[in-house]
């Protein structure tokens, strides 16, 4: 049996970013509620050699953008990654939400064996066939940075469960 590219990516990526942003909601009241500065929880990190919180909101972006804009041979769309405040990466998040929103199954659908390189910063380059680069590189390091937010905040002491974590599915 095979499965559709697309109900393996883009709904995955809806429904987690989607909570992430809601997440943030919680964060921002907690901030208002307790008088903490917001830049706090976004500069906060787990370990010193980890990203802060802003950093794994803007990683977690960029890892669902890059997969099914390259799986859907789209121009992906890029950001100043200068956010500092929840509201701007509220709005990465809402932006990244409707160029997902914005692709079809039939641009993605087929695109299992699709040849696809991508040059690091670094210039290293590697090379995936379409259901590698999700399965093996963009969805686990979606979830790592989403879990890795989720983390921050909850080690700042905002009260966040699993519920907030998975949000709500998104119909196929």
């Amino acid at each position: 049996m095979t499965i559709s590219m697309y109900k393996a990516s883009v709904p995955v990526f809806l429904q987690f970013l989607t909570s992430l942003s809601a997440m943030l909601d919680k964060a921002a009241a907690y901030a208002e509620a307790k008088k903490v500065e917001p830049a706090v929880l976004l500069n906060t990190r787990l370990a010193p050699d980890m990203f802060p919180l802003v950093r794994q909101v803007r990683a977690a972006t960029d890892h669902a953008i890059s997969a099914c804009g390259r799986l859907a041979g789209a121009d992906l769309p890029s950001f100043s990654n200068t956010e500092t405040t929840i509201p701007e990466l509220k709005d990465r998040i809402a932006k990244t939400i409707d160029f997902l929103k914005g692709l079809k199954p039939a641009q993605i659908d087929g695109s299992e064996d699709k040849a696809i390189k991508i040059t690091f910063p670094s210039g290293a380059t590697r090379e995936f066939t379409g259901q590698s680069l999700l399965l093996t590189n963009a969805l686990p390091n979606f979830y790592f940075h989403c879990t890795t937010a989720y983390d921050i905040l909850r080690q700042c002491g905002i009260e966040l469960g699993k519920r907030d974590f998975m949000g709500t599915p998104v119909s196929l």
